[in-house]
């Protein structure tokens, strides 16, 4: 991956739906040039998806999840992918082992993602965050 594709990235991080030819024209390029390296990124794995960020009004959450020391980690987070309102789940390092990005109905739709992960035996602890902002951050 070299410089033209970062900036390529960049551009369709902030906005998916950025057609080919107005990237083109922002990094100096052709539009199959565009095309040919998004086909690329995507056929390598390097774009993994495009996706959608909604502002629904809705409470968005982080909820930090400390499993037990002999659990297997990605099993625990491949549940944690099927639950509705569950944007992103990550493995993590730190005190905590995994998180769990939220977009819920309300704070008692948080409450109830948190009971449900607390219900789970692998899990010894929880801590919640509300997303307060949301800023998309300019990758190098």
């Amino acid at each position: 991956m070299d410089d033209l594709d970062r900036r390529i990235l960049d551009i369709l991080r902030r906005d998916a739906r950025t057609p080919y030819t107005e990237i083109a024209e922002q990094v100096g390029t052709s539009e199959g040039t565009v095309r040919n390296r998004v086909e690329r990124l995507l056929e390598e794995g390097i774009i993994e998806r495009f996706t959608v960020s909604t502002s629904t009004g809705n409470i968005k959450a982080m909820i930090e999840v400390s499993v037990k020391v002999d659990v297997d980690t990605t099993e625990i987070t491949d549940q944690m992918t099927e639950w509705d309102q569950v944007d992103f789940v990550w493995q993590v390092s730190g005190e905590e082992d995994v998180v769990l990005v939220v977009d819920a109905a309300d704070t008692q739709a948080v409450n109830d993602l948190i009971t449900r992960a607390r219900e789970l035996d692998e899990v010894k602890n929880t801590k919640t965050r509300l997303i307060l902002d949301e800023q998309l951050g300019r990758s190098p």
